[in-house]
């Protein structure tokens, strides 16, 4: 059984994982229009990934026989600006996420509610490769710089990016 407070957060975290799927989409959506598809292929796996993590909270509450809340979802913006920056974007809000499931793991600790921490240890190690990949774009962007040929050849490169 789950206690209401990490109830309460495992809840919040399936609302956060969908505002991610939807962050990311209009990610996609950006670089669509921009004509960039290998990047918009990358931002359209990563929404799929966070709308299955918030499938997975979701069951792992029923699967603790707990209450599903699933609060409303704050639309993305609606604008971006430069790969770098939409990247940069990315990189900071998985921290976020890194953050959020951290502060789960640590109430789950406190009431040593074991079922949670090992559900969460997937997610922990997760989220080391999502900050690990969204970094690694900043970076090979920022290299690029304005030089449109590294630009396209990232692009291309994205382009070959599956789902796992």
């Amino acid at each position: 059984m789950l206690s209401q407070s990490v109830q309460q957060l495992l809840n919040e975290q399936v609302v956060k994982e969908l505002y991610a799927s939807n962050l990311y989409l209009a990610m996609a959506g950006h670089f669509a229009e921009a004509n960039l598809m290998g990047m918009a292929n990358w931002m359209r796996i990563q929404s799929e990934e966070e709308r299955a993590h918030a499938l997975r909270f979701f069951e792992f509450v029923l699967d603790r026989h707990g209450k599903i809340e699933v609060g409303a979802v704050a639309q993305p913006p609606a604008e971006f600006g430069a790969p770098v920056e939409v990247f940069a974007q990315a990189l900071a809000h998985e921290r976020k996420v890194t953050a959020s499931i951290h502060a789960i793991y640590a109430q789950a600790m406190k009431e040593d509610d074991y079922a949670t921490q090992v559900f969460l240890q997937g997610f922990i190690t997760e989220q080391v490769e999502e900050e690990a990949n969204a970094s690694e774009m900043v970076e090979r962007l920022s290299m690029a710089g304005d030089n449109r040929a590294a630009l396209l050849m990232l692009d291309a490169e994205m382009k070959g990016r599956s789902a796992e």
